[in-house]
């Protein structure tokens, strides 16, 4: 899931169900992201979270980078841009990647998609202050859906308050609150750049602060590393942070923007699909009613 750029817009004429090239590239970028979940939590048994983010996130920028030279990109940035762009880099990359990261030490990866992906319900209120669009009846019941969402994945058993996941919680609030945040800024103030220039130099710029948070925080055994764990890493940089990017841009130039934010929510339900299967985590009534109400929320967000 990302908003990280100023969109671009769809070619002319292009309508839902029209493209099918655009709805391949989306559908091929909301699944890799959706299933980065499940192997990121493997991951977290054999590396320290921000070590995990930190190096991958530096790979895929660099493969990014490399990628959009060979397409002709200018990833030159402009005079007088360098402050928003570490702004949106630190909002969009560094708080949302590293701060869901260490929340999944405290939640499970099911959770951990479902809080994220309230992002567009945060969105929609910050849009009150910063864009001057004042609250709809649609935005007020996405936020109320959203709430109700969280409320949900804290409850444990029956309805005993899950306290012990109160820090993943919080994590995963403040990452969502923050890419919603850094979404709505870059939308009243765009980042007069190519799309792909932006992303690559806000993973970049974004990965800096948890290269040095790895370093002075953490004490990786890198020796104990299993293969499976090389791979992993390896699959996080190449595919949802490197290909995925790419095919969403690219989607985003044949479909309206508006049908890429309702595909995206494919992305929680391929995670969460994921997580049951390869960590076995529950997947029963209370995960889906949560699941639901987030749903619900982002697209009354959207809506309103």
């Amino acid at each position: 899931m990302s908003y990280t750029a100023e969109r671009p817009r769809p070619k002319p004429g292009t309508g839902p169900g029209t493209d099918w090239r655009g709805l391949a590239l989306l559908l091929f970028a909301v699944v890799g992201w959706g299933s980065n979940w499940a192997p990121l939590k493997l991951l977290l048994r054999e590396m320290p979270p921000l070590t995990a983010r930190a190096w991958a996130g530096l790979a895929a920028a660099l493969l990014l980078a490399l990628v959009m030279r060979a397409r002709g990109v200018d990833l030159r940035v402009p005079k007088g841009l360098w402050p928003r762009l570490w702004l949106a880099a630190l909002l969009n990359i560094t708080a949302w990647m590293g701060l869901v990261s260490v929340a999944l030490l405290w939640l499970d990866a099911s959770e951990g998609i479902v809080l994220s992906y309230s992002m567009p319900v945060w969105a929609a209120l910050i849009a009150w202050p910063v864009l001057g669009e004042k609250p709809t009846l649609y935005r007020v019941l996405a936020l109320v859906c959203g709430v109700g969402g969280v409320a949900l994945v804290m409850l444990g058993n029956g309805l005993q308050l899950g306290t012990g996941k109160l820090p993943g919680v919080a994590l995963c609030l403040v990452a969502s609150v923050s890419f919603a945040l850094g979404t709505v800024i870059t939308k009243r103030w765009p980042l007069a750049m190519a799309p792909g220039a932006a992303v690559v130099w806000q993973v970049g710029l974004g990965m800096l602060p948890l290269v040095v948070g790895a370093l002075l925080l953490e004490r990786p055994d890198i020796g104990a590393v299993s293969t499976g764990g090389w791979v992993i890493l390896a699959y996080m940089a190449v595919f949802p942070l490197c290909l995925c990017y790419l095919a969403w841009f690219a989607a985003l130039r044949r479909l309206p923007a508006s049908l890429c934010t309702q595909g995206s929510l494919l992305s929680p339900v391929v995670g969460m699909m994921g997580s049951a299967l390869l960590l076995e985590e529950p997947f029963g009534p209370r995960q889906i009613a949560a699941f639901l109400l987030i749903v619900v929320g982002v697209v009354l967000a959207v809506r309103g």
